[in-house]
């Protein structure tokens, strides 16, 4: 793939959509389509595959009876004429609104538009007609309008309640169409066009606004996003509809899974192209893995098997268009500071719940080992939270420092602070003793004065740590408490069986590096432990990742750093949630993290997050780690992950239990990813 390809949403599984607000003229068809024509070239320049225009735009809504006066039926049609005529030299598919005649019947109808042809018309099925709706005075319902035809500014073409559109040049894009009532109904049709196979549902609206309604319309679009696991488009009619009795706002959004993409500016007094790109191959492999959405459309009568497909030839803009999309860092912490409060606590008390509850099953102590680092530390926090709620003193907790070759002496003052500050009982063994009889015994050159700091000098330490903890479990009438969290295990970066690999319960094995420390701030933010304590837990915040194992460099007095090793855990946690939560394929997920990461100065960053950590990745950076990731993560690390212990899952981005989200053989190769990536990532 080129660079130009590589660059271009559409070879991502992407397409950019639009609801629009134009400037309507109460009954005057001719200017609505002038309007509609306008917006539909601003769409054109910015790469937008389809436009979505409002209920009823080219005639305008509010014109009650003189929707029955054959002059307006008409112009109306001549409307839906001249935009079809316009649209022979825009790339956008157009969905606009018009009063259609057929069959001695009046149509509130949908007209699918693209490169100059009329693709169908859908008609809209339910019909509001209570308070201030009077549709059923004007209009026929599509109810049961499934494979007609209507002839429409002189061509015939499909008519129904029973349509979707496809590209038959980009994947996935298929569009199915409801109009305003139809998805305040029990039964939204754009529900059946979903089981079809749309990806994309549109909403062509012209609800009036009242006090709060904005709010429900638009609890609507992200739960039927979310039900019909697709994007969802919604425009309302905005200024210029008449106020005889009503008032509008333009209310235009854009979900993708339950997601908010983008939203309009209500009561704006100009026209509107909101724009957002939508992942269609998300929304294809999020339904691939729920087999609840396969059961629904088999229990619905198999709609793919009734629904009629208007196949159009798209020819997408090729290219670099930018992308237009929330995309987030770090997908594992939200931006926002209410959100990223609402997950610290959710995650916390999941975590507390958890081990309170293996506690009251599994003995009478907690063994912890405390290193000072982020993970022990929060597992250590965790553990005394859970104390507090089972009403038992914090001495259940025992908690053991245990130096080694590397250990540093700040991390060591922490550890021990920090376990005094808590009021557990505290210890330290020292496990260099041991650790270099054990080398003696192997005969390991480090034994013979060797600096010989290979992973079998690094894993005689894991070991004998955890083999420590278990056997003080056994001793004492406790379990071994888990430090490790869930990035280290995605990267297999931690020692198997007697190390830290194992425990009795893994209380982080849910939660990734980069929320860690989102976590223990969230702790001392919200004063869930005394002063002091608060104190040492920002300090052992400005600590770097290490794991401690290998002495520092004697001529710099450079420490053993984990992410010079084996990379960021920034860009490791992105390429996680990509893989673990949808499945993406790798090239695409380095056009994600290109976006996300290639300017430091550019989005949005969680809230607190230091400047002077505010890291930017160019794209061979980028390709480097994920290389390392996929081998890691896929070739090397399943076998650790099949015998994990127990741990409690957190985040809807997934676990790596065997038990639950990921279930994988532990000698599958990574060579899949690597040739996609190869074959797909940018030209290098």
């Amino acid at each position: 793939m080129s660079n130009r390809e590589f660059a271009g949403l559409h070879s991502h599984g992407m397409v950019r959509v639009a609801a629009a607000t134009p400037l309507v003229w109460t009954a005057e068809p001719a200017r609505n389509a002038e309007a509609t024509v306008d917006l539909a070239r601003q769409a054109d320049t910015e790469g937008v595959d389809l436009v979505v225009f409002p209920e009823l735009g080219l005639s305008s809504y509010a014109i009650d009876d003189l929707l029955l006066q054959e002059a307006l039926l008409d112009a109306a049609e001549d409307a839906v004429a001249a935009v079809r005529d316009a649209s022979r030299e825009l790339g956008p598919v157009l969905l606009v609104g018009a009063p259609l005649r057929r069959g001695g019947r009046l149509y509130n109808s949908a007209v699918a538009v693209s490169r100059g042809e009329i693709l169908g018309v859908v008609p809209k099925t339910f019909l509001p007609n209570y308070r201030e709706y009077y549709e059923k005075r004007w209009f026929a319902s599509g109810a049961g309008t499934a494979g007609q035809e209507i002839t429409v500014a002189g061509a015939i073409v499909p008519f129904g309640t029973d349509l979707i559109f496809a590209a038959t040049d980009v994947a996935d894009f298929s569009i199915g169409v409801e109009i305003c009532e139809d998805f305040w109904s029990a039964t939204p049709p754009s529900s059946y066009a979903a089981l079809a196979g749309a990806t994309v549902l549109a909403n062509m609206s012209a609800s009036n606004i009242t006090v709060g309604k904005a709010a429900d319309r638009a609890a609507l679009a992200a739960a039927q996003s979310t039900r019909a696991m697709a994007a969802y488009i919604y425009s309302a009619a905005g200024p210029g509809e008449s106020s005889t009795d009503l008032s509008w706002d333009g209310q235009g959004t854009v979900h993708e899974l339950g997601a908010l993409l983008a939203e309009s500016d209500r009561f704006a007094d100009e026209a509107q192209l909101l724009i957002a790109d939508v992942d269609l191959q998300r929304i294809r492999l999020e339904r691939m893995r729920t087999p609840t959405f396969a059961d629904a459309a088999e229990l619905a009568g198999g709609p793919e098997r009734r629904i009629r497909t208007v196949p159009f030839e798209h020819r997408p803009l090729p290219g670099d268009v930018g992308l237009r999309r929330p995309l987030r860092r770090f997908p594992f912490v939200p931006d926002d500071q209410q959100h990223l409060d609402q997950d610290c606590y959710e995650t916390f008390n999941i975590q507390v719940a958890a081990l309170a509850r293996r506690y009251r099953a599994a003995g009478d102590r907690m063994v912890i080992g405390v290193s000072g680092g982020l993970d022990s530390t929060h597992a250590l926090i965790v553990a005394a939270k859970a104390c507090d709620q089972l009403g038992v003193p914090r001495s259940s907790i025992l908690g053991f420092t245990m130096p080694g070759f590397a250990t540093g002496e700040a991390t060591k003052s922490n550890a021990w602070a920090l376990m005094k500050a808590l009021g557990v009982e505290a210890g330290e063994i020292d496990i260099r003793p041991a650790a270099e009889q054990m080398l003696k015994d192997m005969g390991h050159p480090y034994s013979r004065g060797e600096q010989a700091y290979d992973v079998t000098f690094e894993n005689v330490q894991a070991g004998l740590r955890t083999d420590y903890l278990f056997r003080l479990a056994n001793q004492r009438r406790g379990f071994v408490v888990g430090t490790g969290d869930l990035s280290e295990l995605a990267l297999g970066w931690c020692t198997y069986g007697v190390g830290d690999q194992m425990s009795h319960y893994a209380v982080n094995a849910g939660v990734p590096k980069t929320l860690i420390q989102y976590l223990i701030r969230w702790t001392v933010n919200t004063g869930q432990f005394d002063e002091r304590t608060s104190e040492l837990l920002t300090s052992i915040l400005d600590t770097e990742i290490s794991p401690e194992l290998v002495p520092a460099d004697e001529e710099t007095g450079t420490l053993q750093s984990t992410e010079d090793r084996i990379g960021p855990y920034e860009l490791h946690d992105f390429f996680l949630f990509h893989v673990l939560r949808y499945g993406l394929p790798p090239s695409k997920i380095a056009f994600l993290a290109w976006h996300a990461w290639r300017d430091a100065d550019a989005g949005r960053w969680p809230a607190g997050f230091p400047d002077d950590a505010r890291h930017a990745y160019d794209l061979p950076t980028i390709v480097r780690w994920l290389r390392e990731f996929l081998q890691r993560y896929v070739a090397f690390s399943q076998f650790k992950r099949s015998a994990l212990p127990n741990g409690p899952k957190v985040s809807a981005g997934g676990a790596l239990s065997p038990r639950g989200d990921w279930r994988a053989p532990s000698d599958a190769s990574a060579a899949a990813w690597l040739d996609e990536l190869e074959r797909n990532g940018p030209a290098t």
